[in-house]
C-alpha cells in the first residue's frame, strides 16, 4: 500500500509566509495589550491606585482580551506548521511535557482572570493576587514558546538532546538562542501596554502620564534586548546583512521611534499605526533569521507546492469577520473609557 505524500505546501511560499507574519503581528499586538496591561495595573503609579476606574476597567477587559489573544494566535501556529512541520513537531517532543503543559497554564491564566475582574473591591489583595498568577502562566507560555521554536531552529540540537532522552522533560540548554529575544518580547509588551494605557485615559493627565512611562522605558529596555538578541546571532549575524531583513529591522526601530513621538503629542492614531508596522517588520526580520538558521538544512522554497484552495477561501472570510467583530470590541472598550 502507498501511503499518501503530505510533503506540499497548500498554497504559494509567499502567501504562507504573508499571512503568517500578518496574523503573528496580530497575536502579538493583543499579547502585548494584555501582558503590559496587566504590569502596568499591577505596577502603575495611578491616581488612587487601587480605585483607579481606568484599572478597574482594563481588570473587567483582560478576560475578553486573553480570548482575542489566543484566538489570534491559532493562525499563525497552524502556517508555521505547514511550512515547518518537523522542525517544530521535533522540538515540541523534546520538550513534550513543557509543551503539554501551556494548555493548563492558559487556562489557569484565563480563569484567574475572569477571577479579578468579577472579584469585588479595588486592585489589591484578591485581585492583586489573581492577576499576578495569570501573569506567571502567560510568562511561562511564552518562555516555552520561545524555547521550543529557537530550538526548532537547530535539528543538529534536537537530534543530538533527543538522542540522549526520550522523557520529554527535557528544556532548551542554548539560552542565549531564546533569551533575548523572549526579554525583547515581554519589554515590548510593556511599551504596549503603556500605549494603550496612554491612549485609554487620554483625558487624564495622570493616566498619560502612566502611559507615557511605561511606553517610553518599555521601549528603551525592549531596544537594548533586541540589541541583545541581535549580537548572539553569530554567525548568522552577517548573512541578516545582506538581506532584506536588516532594512525592515532598520525602518522597523525609526517607526518605533516616531510611534513615542507621535504618542507624546498625543497623536495616538499615527502612533498606533507606526508602532504596529514596526511590529510587522521586526516579525519579518525574526523570519528572516529562521530562514538564515535552517539555510543549510531546510529550504521551505524546494517544496513542492498544491493548492487547496477551498480551506483557504473558508479562512479568508471567518479572519476577516474576526477582525470585524474584534474591531467593535476595542471600539466598544475604548469608548467605556473613564474621561
Amino acid at each position: 500500500m502507498t501511503l499518501p505524500d503530505y510533503q506540499f505546501l497548500s498554497a504559494p511560499l509567499w502567501l504562507i509566509t504573508a499571512l503568517h507574519i500578518l496574523t503573528l503581528s496580530l497575536h502579538f499586538a493583543a499579547m502585548n495589550f494584555m501582558v503590559g496591561g496587566i504590569i502596568a495595573v499591577l505596577w502603575g503609579r495611578f491616581r488612587n491606585r487601587p480605585e483607579n476606574p481606568l484599572a478597574q476597567l482594563f481588570i473587567r477587559s483582560f478576560p475578553s482580551i486573553m480570548a482575542m489573544t489566543v484566538t489570534l494566535g491559532v493562525a499563525p501556529l497552524l502556517f508555521l506548521q505547514v511550512v515547518y512541520p518537523r522542525q517544530v513537531y521535533s522540538a515540541s517532543i523534546v520538550m513534550a511535557w513543557f509543551w503539554l503543559l501551556v494548555i493548563p497554564a492558559v487556562i489557569v491564566s484565563y480563569y484567574f482572570l475572569y477571577g479579578a475582574s468579577f472579584a469585588p473591591g479595588s486592585v489589591t489583595g484578591r485581585k492583586r493576587a489573581y492577576l499576578l498568577i495569570a501573569l506567571l502562566g502567560l510568562v511561562y507560555v511564552s518562555l516555552v514558546y520561545s524555547s521550543v521554536f529557537s530550538m526548532a531552529e537547530r535539528p543538529d540540537l534536537v537530534q543530538r538532546l533527543y538522542a540522549g532522552n526520550q522523557s520529554g522533560l527535557l528544556w532548551n540548554p542554548d539560552v542565549k538562542d531564546y533569551l533575548f529575544r523572549w526579554l525583547h518580547m515581554v519589554l515590548g509588551a510593556v511599551a504596549v501596554g503603556g500605549f494603550f494605557v496612554g491612549l485609554a485615559g487620554r483625558s487624564d493627565e495622570a493616566a498619560c502620564k502612566v502611559g507615557r512611562s511605561f511606553f517610553l522605558w518599555g521601549m528603551i529596555a525592549a531596544a537594548a534586548a533586541g540589541f541583545g538578541w541581535l549580537f548572539s546571532l553569530g554567525e548568522h549575524l552577517g548573512p541578516l546583512m545582506r538581506t532584506p531583513g536588516i532594512w525592515a529591522l532598520n525602518v522597523g526601530i525609526v517607526l518605533s521611534v516616531v510611534s513615542l513621538h507621535f504618542f507624546f503629542k498625543k497623536s495616538f492614531i499615527a502612533s498606533g499605526a507606526a508602532l504596529f508596522v514596526s511590529l510587522v517588520l521586526m516579525v519579518y526580520t525574526r523570519h528572516t533569521v529562521r530562514l538564515l538558521r535552517l539555510a543549510d538544512v531546510y529550504d521551505p522554497a524546494s517544496m513542492p507546492v498544491t493548492p487547496q484552495w477551498s480551506p483557504f477561501l473558508l479562512f479568508a472570510v471567518c479572519f476577516v469577520l474576526a477582525l470585524a467583530v474584534l474591531f467593535y470590541m476595542l471600539r466598544l472598550f475604548f469608548r467605556a473609557s473613564p474621561n
